[in-house]
């Protein structure tokens, strides 16, 4: 039976999208050249491969195609010989297009397209979105989600982060040891949100895109494995976050594909081989004076993953590690998971009383999870009526169709529940 042409381009999309547009950008130096040549291939995919058939090699074709979209491209602008000369003398487009390993070059385009977007020139938070644009293929609307701003905002830093690498003629490349510590933090932050992008996706059918959450750790261990000897504590803490956290995919569902919510998950189908890589590195993370956010989040994580039954959570040292967190990296997020812990520790008025607090503040009322979690809290006390206003809230925000039938469901109880009680 032939393949369906239109699912192997959609998975070659999903899962080979920061590949080819670093492939293209490696040769072009463009980035609005290779995103639009990796566009316009993908499109001729859709055309062509349900006539001819899908190629031997997908993921080759697509760039082959690409690079000739995008030639093209150069050919309408300028003669191509003078602007491919230009492109080779300037060292804009490179003739050798194999790494060199005798010098311990880093053989993959992705980790250097990482370290280009990362270049301290840039505003810390326009690194962070070209990468998830370039290498996680994200949409302008999942990226601003990111950063809880609105898509035409994101759309605006995107453009003149792009327009500065080119004038400034950035390099494209893994820069010095010297050099690499001013673009880490950008590196990991741009690594944990193309995880978090799989982890919970903004759109779609599925609670999980594994496919980018695997390039993630993928990613963060080839980070780890370039920084040895001794790689940052903070390298190893986001490894292992991301370890724990997606050693639980599998339960994140029921059998009917539904989410699945960590209090009532079957822990025996977690994953003990990545928990097993993971709880060490958390040890590592943690072991410096003064451990970082992902330190933090990971050991967060493994008191949960060593817990054997949800009801054998370790809360109050989960509430230190979260009030530690607080200080360093204060956020609206980190807040509300703060509250929560706290409502796991405490009960759930003491959770809403803060939730509530957040709240006044203005700063989460378009996230989907602050209305969600102040659902569940108001629903655990009893609070029926009010807490199918808060689940109406969250409906109204929440933008993947899992987390929605999860929603949904829960809104469903609470009114049944709240007709049973009235009538």
């Amino acid at each position: 039976m032939l393949p369906n042409s239109n699912a192997v381009v959609d998975l070659v999309y999903r899962t080979d999208w920061g590949r080819i547009v670093a492939t293209l950008i490696r040769q072009f130096r463009d980035f609005d050249v290779a995103e639009e040549a990796a566009q316009e291939a993908f499109a001729a995919a859709v055309d062509q491969w349900r006539t001819d058939g899908v190629p031997e090699y997908p993921r080759a074709w697509i760039i082959q195609t690409a690079r000739h979209k995008a030639i093209d491209r150069i050919r309408r602008q300028v003669r191509l010989s003078e602007k491919l000369e230009s492109y080779v003398e300037s060292g804009l487009m490179q003739t050798v297009e194999e790494p060199n390993y005798e010098i311990g070059e880093i053989p993959d385009d992705r980790l250097r397209l990482i370290f280009t977007c990362c270049h301290p020139a840039l505003a810390l938070e326009a690194q962070v979105a070209l990468t998830l644009r370039t290498l996680g293929g994200l949409e302008t609307d999942e990226i601003a989600r990111a950063f809880l701003v609105p898509a035409t905002t994101m759309a605006q830093r995107l453009v003149r982060a792009k327009r500065k690498i080119r004038d400034a003629g950035i390099p494209y490349k893994v820069p010095d040891t010297i050099e690499m510590p001013a673009r880490l933090e950008a590196v990991l932050t741009a690594i944990y949100l193309i995880f978090n992008e799989g982890y919970s996706p903004t759109r779609g059918n599925s609670p999980v895109r594994s496919d980018l959450s695997s390039e993630a750790i993928r990613l963060a261990r080839l980070l780890r494995r370039l920084l040895e000897p001794q790689p940052p504590a903070e390298v190893s803490g986001l490894l292992a976050l991301m370890l724990l956290h997606d050693s639980r995919r599998e339960a994140r569902l029921d059998d009917a594909g539904d989410l699945v919510i960590l209090e009532e998950q079957d822990r025996g189908r977690w994953n003990q081989q990545q928990i097993g890589e993971a709880l060490p590195l958390v040890d590592v993370a943690v072991s410096v004076p003064q451990p970082g956010p992902y330190a933090i989040q990971a050991a967060i994580a493994a008191l949960h993953c060593q817990a054997p039954r949800a009801e054998d959570t370790d809360w109050d040292q989960i509430v230190q590690l979260y009030n530690l967190l607080q200080q360093q990296q204060p956020s609206p997020v980190v807040a509300l998971n703060r509250a929560v812990a706290i409502a796991m520790r405490d009960g759930p008025q003491a959770g809403l009383s803060l939730i509530d607090d957040l709240g006044a503040t203005g700063d989460l009322q378009t996230y989907h999870l602050f209305h969600a979690a102040r659902a569940d809290l108001l629903r655990r006390l009893g609070s029926r009526v009010e807490a199918a206003k808060s689940y109406t809230q969250a409906l109204a925000l929440v933008t993947n169709i899992s987390e929605r039938r999860f929603l949904e469901r829960r809104l469903g109880e609470v009114q049944v529940q709240s007709d049973g009680a009235t009538g």
